[in-house]
């Protein structure tokens, strides 16, 4: 998994209550052990937001035709040790609260 990179882009924003923080890995390797009650939602004209149709936890986020899913590291169990690394869409913020942490922020995607 590549380590955590937090997304503050205002659709994260409005489906999280706050921002993304996401680690992923290739779509070919992902493992579920079930998804029997897992469902997408076409977030946007490019993407597709994976979560649990019972409870309604966000889990996964996906590009359409990409070959990685973003998967929210508090979902996981165990990180494996990945750390958070980056801000992205910072530019797109809420107003309510700072990024001190001293990792890299960018205005857009990275």
């Amino acid at each position: 998994m590549r380590p955590v990179v937090a997304c503050h882009c205002q659709q994260c924003r409005k489906q999280s209550g706050h921002f993304f923080a996401a680690t992923s890995c290739s779509s070919d390797d992902l493992e579920l052990i079930t998804d029997e009650t897992l469902k997408w939602y076409e977030a946007s004209d490019f993407a597709k937001r994976g979560f649990c149709g019972v409870c309604g936890s966000a889990l996964f986020w996906r590009r359409d035709g990409g070959t990685e899913t973003s998967i929210l590291a508090g979902t996981l169990d165990d990180t494996g040790g990945v750390k958070l690394e980056r801000h992205i869409f910072c530019a797109d913020k809420g107003d309510y609260y700072e990024i001190v942490d001293g990792l890299d922020q960018f205005p857009q995607a990275d």
